[in-house]
């Protein structure tokens, strides 16, 4: 089982998008956007709703405290685990869904985005980096891994340390960088699901995501 006691839920119902808390998705939430049990099972259709200055529909976590408090932490605190297993089942006419993220308090603009890119020529996808070296640059776009199929299960881990060392591990192959300084004291979150990126199209297209592990840790400095 995978434990849902820090995470929130956005869904794609509702102006802006509905938020379900800590504790009404850990007394067993579920349904057509969101399934949980053994694993995790993520919708986001195209024509859903979306959250305060999205433009895209989400069905996805947000870190928070097990009371449903949002829970912001700045990495030189310690070591900080993004992990997860999973298998990308549908995505929409573009080809791209978020699958993780380390986003920003009060920001719009993530530290990082880890994205799954299908080319429907190779009938395969990619896995990219979407990565700001500091918090007003423009993303640098980093391919990690290649011919990743839909329906196959893979891995990723995002990993930053205390030092500011990002190393992304993905489908057996990895990436890593320096944060710029104008990082550090910066209030960082991880986010995980189905982030789909289309808005255009019919109710059937979307992004879905099965996730069959999935875990984010903090390791304080001692």
């Amino acid at each position: 089982m995978i434990d849902l006691a820090i995470w929130n839920l956005s869904v794609p119902v509702g102006i802006p998008a509905a938020t379900i808390d800590t504790p009404r998705l850990v007394g067993g939430y579920q349904d057509g956007y969101f399934r949980s049990g053994n694993t995790l099972f993520f919708w986001a259709p195209v024509t859903g709703s979306r959250t305060d200055n999205a433009i895209y529909p989400r069905t996805e976590l947000r870190e928070t405290y097990a009371n449903g408090a949002v829970h912001n932490w700045v990495y030189s605190q310690g070591d900080n685990f993004l992990r997860a297993a999973l298998t990308v089942d549908q995505v929409p006419s573009t080809g791209k869904i978020v699958i993780g993220q380390i986003h920003c308090y009060g920001s719009t603009e993530p530290l990082i985005k880890l994205e799954y890119q299908y080319k429907e020529k190779l009938k395969s996808g990619n896995i990219v980096v979407k990565f700001r070296l500091t918090p007003t640059s423009e993303p640098e776009v980093i391919q990690v891994a290649t011919g990743v199929l839909l329906k196959e299960r893979f891995t990723y881990t995002i990993h930053l340390t205390a030092a500011g060392n990002l190393t992304v591990n993905a489908h057996e192959m990895q990436w890593g960088a320096k944060l710029d300084p104008a990082w550090s004291g910066k209030p960082l979150y991880f986010k995980a699901g189905v982030y789909t990126q289309d808005n255009t199209g019919y109710a059937t297209e979307g992004g879905a995501a099965t996730f069959y592990k999935l875990q984010a840790t903090h390791d304080k400095k001692a």
